[in-house]
């Protein structure tokens, strides 16, 4: 016989209010038609049969009873591992408005019982620090008007591409040139890439529509966007097709996918955009990637060459290589002589105090095409609760001083630097990103924001959802279960893609007029910048504004 008290104090029991998300049921509207349980990804509520005692007074009699109604209603669990996580799915097909989740405004306990079983709390997601960014609070100060007249951002031509791979100075450009010897390979791209989200992260149809969508703006607006795989691969008929130039294919500790794309090397029509190969992650720095079980597929097994359902980590590092002198000795120009001297190789590396190292390494090999730096901001589909909140370095202190380094060497011009890393976190993607240029990117790399912008991604900083790790996605943004990611269109998600750097386009013109720049990017203007906190302002080397 099982006692009360063994029920009720063990360790583990919850109640509603100790919950991160309640659900509000309103039983008058409910025709209990079982949408909302259906469409629950996590199966936090169900159909139940309640006895609720109705009290009964007998004024005459004075007497006092109880009556008692049975009925079925909408229960909500109170199991940590099917906690509401506040997605709304039940809201969104309920026909009659009669639920939906509440955040919980006091503090909950559900946070203090997410580690089971000795495993320490994962989850998909960024760092659920809301409030402005340092990003956020950049603006942009040097407005032309009379000396150096501002421009029309409507009328206007505006050259807003940048340039991937190693540019090297005139004279030593035209020597070689002219001499016939190789000349390091580049390209003209959109300066706000697709970050690296791979296929197995994201969904089949996610994946497609960003594909179809990269390949409408390049084809028809003339946007030359591009987008990186992440670990994993792509589809072998993206390989062969003219899409692959749109493609940066990354290549990462695990190596998944790579054994496809060596395969397809002699039958692709085209080269890639580029080649990136990750080292580390700014969400994560020092783990490899993880794929969980949940989402290796039939499908996403076969291409990574490993058996269904089996969780796939990657290494924290290449198991192959011992330093980064001999990463980019190694890796560098192994991956560069594999396609011919004529793609763009470059590393990705986590935001640390040691990436101005990795950089002067880079600065002295000719056939590294730039540097890719994550901040701690970065999104990932599956990291460790205290790796996403508290390990790594912010983008943008990190930027300026590998900038700097640069220019002290006189080679600020020659190694493109990419940032990546909470780019857009509070919507503010163009004024994110163009901070970021103007602090010495050559481009940025945005990837949740994408998933927000153009598929109705519901995560958000104050731990909404953040599910993306067990794809249990309710958008079917990063699930491989049919069932989920058949409620994505994929020419739904290519028409957001469009709309969204159409947008962005139109937002860097507006940015770039009244500095009255017009031929180039404004890459490392940090004149042009202020913030309202003068810590941060000498941190930057920025201007002092209040």
């Amino acid at each position: 016989m099982v006692s009360v008290r063994s029920i009720y104090t063990s360790p583990s029991s919850l109640s509603y209010h100790d919950l991160p998300w309640i659900i509000e049921h309103r039983e008058d509207r409910c025709t209990l038609c079982g949408r909302c349980t259906a469409a629950c990804p996590v199966g936090a509520i169900s159909l139940s049969h309640f006895r609720q005692r109705v009290p009964k007074l007998d004024v005459l009699q004075k007497r006092r009873g109880s009556d008692y109604r049975h009925f079925t209603g909408i229960r909500q669990s109170t199991d940590i591992a099917k906690r509401c996580i506040g997605c709304g799915m039940c809201a969104s097909v309920c026909p009659n408005e009669a639920i939906g989740p509440h955040a919980n405004d006091n503090e909950h306990r559900s946070v203090f019982l997410l580690n089971q079983k000795g495993e320490a709390y994962k989850r998909g997601g960024r760092r659920n620090v809301p409030g402005r960014t340092v990003l956020d609070r950049i603006s942009f100060g040097r407005i032309s008007m009379l000396t150096d007249p501002a421009l029309d951002a409507g009328r206007h031509e505006f050259n807003i591409n940048t340039i991937l791979g190693r540019v090297l100075p005139p004279e030593e450009f035209l020597r070689r040139k002219l001499a016939g010897e190789w000349i390091p390979p580049t390209r003209e791209i959109f300066p706000f890439v697709i970050g690296s989200m791979s296929f197995g992260a994201l969904s089949p149809n996610m994946w497609l529509g960003l594909l179809q969508g990269v390949a409408y703006c390049n084809e028809v607006l003339g946007i030359p966007v591009v987008m990186a795989t992440g670990e994993g691969g792509c589809p072998p008929w993206v390989l062969k097709s003219p899409f692959l130039k749109y493609i940066i294919l990354q290549i990462a500790s695990g190596y998944f996918g790579w054994d496809e794309i060596i395969r397809a090397i002699p039958e692709m029509q085209c080269d890639p955009a580029a080649i990136e190969i990750k080292y580390g992650q700014g969400a994560k720095p020092g783990d490899g990637g993880l794929l969980m079980w949940f989402k290796v597929s039939k499908l996403i097994a076969r291409l990574r060459g490993v058996p269904e359902g089996v969780d796939l980590p990657s290494p924290p590092v290449h198991q192959t290589l011992y330093s980064i002198e001999e990463s980019v000795m190694k890796m560098i120009q192994t991956m560069s002589m594999a396609f011919g001297f004529r793609v763009p190789v470059y590393p990705k590396i986590s935001g640390s105090t040691s990436a101005k190292s990795v950089l002067n390494n880079l600065v002295r090999n000719p056939y590294a095409g730039g540097l890719l730096i994550d901040g701690i901001d970065g999104g990932t589909g599956a990291a460790y609760n205290v790796s996403m909140d508290a390990t790594g370095h912010p983008i943008a202190s990190n930027l300026r001083e590998c900038y700097l380094d640069l220019v002290r060497q006189g080679r600020q011009n020659e190694i493109p630097l990419f940032a990546a890393g909470g780019i857009g976190k509070n919507g503010n993607v163009a004024q994110n990103g163009m901070a970021l240029i103007m602090l010495g990117a050559s481009g940025v790399h945005i990837g949740k924001y994408i998933m927000q912008a153009t598929a109705g991604c519901l995560g958000n900083e104050k731990g909404r959802c953040n599910v993306c790790n067990v794809g249990l996605c309710p958008k079917g943004i990063t699930s491989q279960n049919p069932k989920l990611y058949r409620r994505l269109d994929p020419d739904d998600v290519a028409q957001r893609v469009v709309d969204v750097f159409m947008a962005i386009r139109t937002e860097i013109k507006k940015i770039m007029a009244p500095l009255g720049r017009s031929q180039s990017l404004p890459i490392g203007m940090s004149d042009a910048l202020g913030i309202d906190d003068k810590a941060i302002a000498e941190r930057l080397q920025i201007n002092y504004i209040c």
